[in-house]
């Protein structure tokens, strides 16, 4: 009833001693979804950038990486942060990696925190590693945690009552 067309098949080689003419059995057998393992490399997917002319207001929060060099009114969460020379963020930062070439204005919270010459920073970082570019602008406190994304660390400690 129908054929399938030889036009789209590749021709023999040369060296080939018998020409392919059953298709059916050169395909491999079917396997099931467990044997199948993939041998390309996983690829991380590109940065989010929020270009400089769009001005967000509310929280982002994301597990991939984001380069902010627009303005952000809200609190941030990703796993590569990076503010931009021109960019400007009002709200808390929180990431694995913060680079800070623009505006902060609010608390920092990152593994890996960088201010560069450009940066200007209003606020806390809790930081379990810091580098402070030469003409960074820093106003607030630095304090050293083992794990400073967790929440249970960042709110203000309350006083002890005085012993009578």
């Amino acid at each position: 009833m129908f054929s399938k067309s030889k036009i789209n098949e590749p021709a023999p080689k040369a060296g080939d001693k018998k020409p392919a003419t059953d298709t059916a059995a050169a395909t491999p057998p079917a396997t099931s979804g467990t044997d199948f393992k993939s041998t390309a490399p996983k690829t991380k997917p590109p940065a989010s950038t929020l270009s400089a002319d769009l001005m967000i207001t509310g929280n982002i929060k994301t597990t991939g990486d984001i380069i902010v060099e627009g303005q952000v009114d809200g609190d941030i969460r990703a796993h590569l942060l990076t503010v931009g020379e021109g960019a400007t963020v009002k709200g808390e930062v929180v990431a694995d990696d913060v680079v800070v070439n623009g505006r902060v204005v609010g608390r920092v919270r990152g593994l890996k925190v960088r201010l560069t010459a450009t940066a200007r920073v209003e606020g806390d970082i809790i930081h379990k590693t810091i580098a402070i570019e030469s003409g960074a602008h820093f106003e607030g406190s630095v304090q050293r945690q083992d794990d400073p994304l967790s929440t249970a660390g960042a709110a203000p400690k309350a006083k002890m009552p005085e012993p009578k």
